[in-house]
């Protein structure tokens, strides 16, 4: 291994190392033991290992460091920590008694999040490779995702499960368990369908802010001040409500672009990519 890789592969095995902690953690509780206390310790360390997995492959291109033992070492390090970890996390905060529908449900729906999130990075692999040496189809890949990011999946899901345990929910929404079991397998199969379908998901790395004038800088900081404060407090609402706007708002540009046809220049990056499954 090259020195300049070591760097960006230690950062990779610091977010395995945080996905790996949450499903042993979590393992040790039984089941329906998930609390409020439990589940925000591993969401914390599962955005952790979701900013340690931007800037590894960050800092791989900033360096020149790009290696496919790196590839290959954070592919497999996200199935673990982004597909299994919030599945594991799901199924240790419901209480379904074995046998039922409900932990039937349950288990084929983390099932399906985890195998369509495995399914996800191959793909991703696969179009990376396609896409190596052509400027355009690199210009491409930076703008946008095919798919639901799993990082992105990832935290949805665990938002989700969040949600529905902290304080402020079950005071203002009393929900019974079966119910929530019900509405979290939905979300994650849901998830899961997004990971693997042909719509465009924005990318970060292309958003760009001007502030024009002093004003809306003052207005931003102001902004800024709430934000933190939400997050100091209101934790599980404000991560909930980032994580699905933005699947909210991917899916409203996808639903424009489809509906504006492909004749139109609006939106076109968000023109779903075809379908190209071999059927050899």
């Amino acid at each position: 291994m090259k020195k300049a890789s070591f760097f960006p592969n230690v950062i990779t095995a610091f977010a395995l190392a945080c996905g790996l902690f949450v499903i042993f953690k979590i393992n040790i509780l039984e089941p329906g033991a998930g609390d409020y206390e439990a589940v925000q310790m591993s969401v914390f360390l599962l955005l952790v290992a979701a900013l340690a997995d931007f800037i590894d492959g960050a800092l791989a291109r900033a360096i020149h460091a790009e290696s496919e033992f790196g590839f290959v070492f954070d592919s497999l390090s996200d199935a673990i920590t982004f597909g299994v970890a919030p599945s594991v996390l799901m199924l240790k905060a419901l209480s379904s008694d074995p046998g039922t529908f409900l932990s039937f449900l349950s288990a084929t729906a983390a099932m399906v999040f985890s195998l369509c999130g495995v399914l996800r990075l191959v793909r991703f692999s696969v179009k990376s490779k396609e896409a190596k040496g052509d400027s355009v189809l690199e210009e491409a890949q930076k703008k946008h995702f095919t798919g639901l990011p799993i990082p992105a999946a990832a935290i949805a899901a665990v938002a989700a499960n969040l949600f529905f345990l902290s304080p402020q929910v079950k005071k203002w929404i009393p929900i019974d368990s079966d119910t929530k079991a019900i509405v979290l397998s939905c979300a994650m199969i849901f998830l899961g369908y997004l990971m693997v379908c042909r719509l465009k998901f924005p990318s970060l790395k292309m958003l760009r802010l001007r502030i024009p004038s002093f004003h809306l800088a003052f207005l931003m900081v102001v902004g800024a001040v709430f934000v933190i404060y939400g997050i100091l407090y209101f934790f599980a609402l404000i991560l909930a409500f980032v994580s699905w706007f933005y699947i909210a708002v991917s899916l409203i540009l996808s639903l424009i672009r489809f509906i504006a046809g492909k004749k139109s220049k609006t939106l076109e990056d968000f023109e779903p990519d075809p379908d190209d499954l071999d059927h050899d």
